[in-house]
């Protein structure tokens, strides 16, 4: 018998949200970036909702060898490049486009057989993560335009702090860091990851890089995903899989975290840390009982947690729980769990079962 929880995967959900993010920038061109199997989405089913968006751009490529072979004809972005000759031949063969960000990576490339390959020229212009130094650029540019193996060049950075209100000077230092180095080039650019698209309209430029709010979570630390009009595409729901009447006294799961006060019931759900659940999150955690809000009591467990049924009405076996998705926003439980709805949706564990509603 296998187990009630699932994630549902709405695809008409991730259609909508690409509308929206085309509402923020109708004339740049878009990657929809679909690394970590689509942040835990499915790959293929995700590229198949989004077919009609510019681009992908993910990191893994044996991912966008998969897309290719599937028939997706659009650019394949490869965000952290390649790391070895063979992979340059990968990436010519399956015609991809692939970012450089290491002098390195140059060498690479002029020592392979390759021929006429895409290539996106990362700068840093402050995350001090992936990316050449304002000083390495023109160098490389130079090396590159004079390369046989490089069709065209595309010019990119990444924003450290686009989410926060609080940082916009650190957004703008970037921004003009970017222009005046890249100023005397005449090559397209790409800056906006899903932060910046909804915040700096001056970053479009013509390419930008949603991820998270394409499935549907807020990429903002002081707007929700309905506040941006966005909607959840994973909905992650199990069910209570036993009841249990407590009396004042009474402790509830592993080290009796959660003591009772007072007469109450409790249910049992189908879901832990080991299905992706994190397992650190408090006592007062909201879930969703037959669409009613409850909450979470002590601590997660491998496959299961308690929840409180007190004053949900009717409650009984096998009655739907949402964890997060539709009603119960996945950045709220990434509040309670003090981390970001990325690695919420991304640690979704290969046991949990995916169904997917298709809009096509």
């Amino acid at each position: 018998m296998s187990r009630p929880i699932q994630a549902i995967i709405d695809h008409s959900a991730l259609v909508h949200n690409l509308s929206i993010v085309r509402q923020y920038v109708p004339h740049t061109r878009i990657f929809a970036v679909l690394k970590a199997d689509a942040y835990g989405h499915g790959l293929l089913h995700t590229a198949n909702a989004l077919k009609n968006v510019d681009g992908f751009a993910l990191l893994e490529l044996d991912a966008a060898i998969t897309l290719r072979t599937a028939g997706y004809q659009q650019p394949i972005l490869l965000l952290e490049g390649f790391f070895s000759t063979m992979e340059i031949a990968l990436i010519e063969q399956y015609q991809l486009s692939t970012v450089i960000h290491h002098p390195e990576q140059v060498s690479m490339l002029t020592d392979s057989q390759s021929r006429k390959i895409d290539i996106f020229i990362k700068v840093n212009t402050g995350m001090n993560r992936l990316g050449l130094s304002p000083k390495q650029l023109p160098q490389v540019i130079q090396k590159l335009t004079n390369n046989q193996q490089v069709k065209n060049i595309t010019l990119m950075t990444h924003f450290a702090s686009a989410d926060d209100p609080h940082e916009k000077a650190s957004v703008f230092r970037q921004l003009q860091c970017f222009e005046v180095i890249t100023e005397k080039y005449n090559y397209p650019c790409s800056l906006a990851n899903s932060a910046a698209i909804v915040n700096y309209p001056e970053t479009h430029s013509d390419w930008v890089r949603p991820g998270i709010m394409l499935y549907g979570a807020s990429p903002l630390s002081d707007k929700t995903a309905t506040d941006l009009n966005l909607l959840p595409v994973m909905t992650l729901s199990s069910k209570i899989i036993a009841i249990h009447d407590l009396e004042a006294g009474d402790k509830v799961g592993y080290h009796g975290l959660f003591k009772a006060d007072y007469r109450m019931r409790i249910g049992i759900v189908a879901c832990g840390y080991a299905d992706g659940y994190p397992r650190h999150v408090p006592t007062g955690t909201p879930v969703l009982i037959n669409n009613q809000r409850g909450r979470l009591l002590g601590r997660v467990s491998m496959d299961m947690l308690a929840i409180d049924l007190t004053g949900i009405e009717n409650a009984k076996l096998g009655d739907p729980v949402v964890l997060w998705g539709k009603g119960m926003p996945v950045e709220e439980i990434a509040t309670y769990a003090e981390t970001s709805s990325y690695e919420l949706l991304c640690g979704l564990a290969a046991r949990v079962d995916r169904k997917f509603l298709k809009s096509f």
